[in-house]
């Protein structure tokens, strides 16, 4: 076969393809092999005819069709193949000439990832953060633990510090009186002092008694997680339906028997610290690698098909629509609440969603430099091991999906890969 390729630009390749006499012929032969099953013929057995006797007998428009169906794939696929394109969309085929079962030439325009240019990603070095569990760690941890299992008393004089409130709050607006998504809530306990809410809230209601409201207003911090409240001065009705007063248990070894499976305070102490490293641990190693990954994405360079990081956008978008659906919170009402439009918002997320995609294809070239692969065993223990987390029989017949098990393979190529890439971040 022929190829001509042309690079209209970074994404787009347009092919110029033509079919050699080996091609054709045996293409011919696999469509008549084909059509011949369905063809009843006196004296043969289905399918067992001579190829020359059932081009006689099949539809002559529905033989050409197929034939040619069947030649642009394989060229396609060959050229793809021998070109080493990496393809991200469906090919714009137009045929330019056809001449039944003799002559076949095409053009073929693909839009593909484009070059990859890695950096010497055995050279990049990524200091690991330190992990530590202090002594303060454990206490708050313990002070947790005491709170949860504290014996509530219900009170009827005025709240105060160290006391656990319900309340319904809500909150506008403070210079247009505008209702605030997401600042509101129905029944919500709080542990007055314990400093968890919106800073500046807590001590509003030191003093207040049951049935009894309050309005005041609240600065949010300029660092706060929505940027849409940054900064933003909030006007808080709050109504108070209980007020209780804790009786926390002392942080003995009977505290210990009976928040845990533990016997004595030592022990749940020694535990809390060692979850905690653990937890530390591995959020320690997730940023690292994603630092890692962030690093060699920067030094890389290769131009990304737009569709790549629309895609990637759509699915970011998907997963924080399912969220806030979980949170009883709709899409309009989140876009409101960060002070953007749906477009803004699209926009806001492609720096990121460029990254993850560049990353994702470093990934796959460094796999393909250092001649990482999955094999087939690797694949079925790892699906042993989900098929004993996930008893569910419909998740059972998901893990049996030949997309999931391709999926599944993907990512476990992506860990050996990402291991591969710390072995060299971490050699002396």
């Amino acid at each position: 076969m022929q190829i001509t390729k042309q690079q209209i630009n970074p994404t787009t390749v347009k092919l110029t393809l033509s079919a050699d006499a080996a091609l054709l012929s045996e293409t011919k032969a696999e469509v008549l092999k084909r059509l011949g099953r369905d063809v009843k013929l006196q004296g043969f057995r289905a399918g067992k005819a001579p190829l020359s006797v059932i081009e006689k007998n099949v539809d002559q428009s529905l033989l050409q069709s197929e034939f040619l169906d069947a030649v642009l794939n394989a060229m396609y696929s060959e050229s793809v193949t021998s070109q080493k394109l990496r393809p991200v969309a469906q090919p714009k085929v137009t045929v330019s000439k056809f001449v039944p079962f003799s002559t076949v030439e095409a053009d073929v325009e693909v839009e593909v990832v484009g070059e990859i240019k890695l950096p010497d990603y055995k050279k990049i070095r990524v200091t690991k953060k330190p992990v530590k569990v202090e002594a303060k760690d454990v206490t708050e941890v313990l002070e947790s633990l005491r709170t949860r299992a504290a014996e509530r008393k219900d009170v009827t004089r005025a709240a105060k510090d160290g006391d656990e409130v319900t309340i319904d709050f809500a909150g506008t607006d403070a210079k247009t009186g505008e209702a605030i998504s997401g600042a509101d809530g129905k029944d919500y306990p709080l542990v007055l002092g314990s400093n968890t809410f919106i800073p500046g809230f807590e001590p509003n209601l030191v003093g207040l008694k049951v049935d009894e409201e309050k309005s005041f207003d609240i600065v949010f911090p300029k660092d706060y997680g929505v940027a849409a409240l940054q900064s933003k001065k909030v006007t808080f009705k709050v109504t108070v339906h209980k007020v209780q007063e804790l009786a926390e248990p002392k942080l003995d070894d009977a505290f210990a028997a009976k928040v845990s499976p533990f016997k004595t305070l030592a022990e749940l102490k020694a535990d809390v610290k060692q979850q905690l490293a653990t937890e530390r641990e591995v959020q320690a190693q997730r940023e690292y690698e994603s630092e890692l990954l962030e690093k060699l994405a920067e030094k890389t360079k290769v131009a990304i098909p737009t569709v790549l990081v629309e895609e990637e956008i759509d699915r970011h978008e998907a997963d924080e629509r399912q969220n806030l659906t979980y949170r009883g919170q709709t899409w309009q009402e989140h876009l409101d609440a960060e002070g953007v439009t749906a477009e803004q918002h699209r926009e806001k997320q492609r720096p990121a969603a460029e990254l993850r995609v560049k990353a994702g294809l470093v990934l796959s070239e460094v796999a393909e430099a250092e001649g990482l692969t999955v094999t087939p065993e690797e694949l079925e223990i790892r699906m042993q091991l989900l098929k004993g987390q996930y008893q569910d029989p419909a998740m059972q017949a998901e893990l049996e999906k030949p997309a999931v098990r391709r999926d599944i393979a993907s990512r476990i190529l992506s860990e050996k890969t990402i291991g591969k890439l710390t072995e060299y971040a971490t050699a002396a």
